[in-house]
Formats: C-alpha cells, structure tokens, sequence
C-alpha cells in the first residue's frame, strides 16, 4: 500500500473532501472517481482515517453509496446534523436530499 499512498494521492482526496459544501456529503467512490481512481473507494476511506496528520478537513462529510455513516466516528452524525444534513429512518444519510451535486 505504501507505494500506491503517497502524499500526491493524499492531498488529492483532501483537496477534493475540502470542496464538499456544508449540508452535503459525498461517498467514498464519488471522491475516487473525481481524482481519477474509481476503483479506489477503499484507498479514500484510509486517506480519510489518517487526515487528521494533514491539517483540518470536513471528513465527517465523507460516507458510502447508500449513506452509512463512517465506523468508530462517533461525533460524524452530530456534525452532519449541524450543519442541517437530514437522515432516513434506518440511520443512513437522505442521499436523495444531500449527496453532492458536481
């Protein structure tokens, strides 16, 4: 994995989670396809789980293709909710309402 995160692809994904307005969130194959890796939804949730050594990103906004939220980040839904993200009744993100529109 080393050779295929480097910090070109991780500033990639960053770049691209820094666009997403507030109120909208993407998925992880969303992001991969915009930097040219469509394939590579797994490699952006990594990116996502290490940004914290990058500075500060709006990766609560991040979830996958059906709207679940990302595990273990406890304080996501809260964030989201804020910022007037609205959720179905299985806990899942209303991705009808608020995937974001490139």
């Amino acid at each position: 994995m080393s050779k295929v995160l480097t910090e070109e692809l991780i500033y990639q994904v960053l770049s691209v989670v820094e666009e997403i307005p507030a109120g909208s969130v993407s998925t992880y194959g969303q992001i991969a396809a915009l930097i040219g890796r469509e394939k590579n939804s797994r490699l952006v949730g990594k990116v996502l789980s290490i940004s914290d050594y990058y500075g500060r990103y709006p990766c609560h906004r991040v979830v996958n293709h059906c709207g679940r939220l990302a595990p273990g980040f406890t304080e996501q839904r809260e964030r989201l909710q804020q910022e007037g993200v609205t959720f179905q009744s299985n806990g899942n993100v209303n991705m009808r309402l608020h995937k974001w529109q490139i």
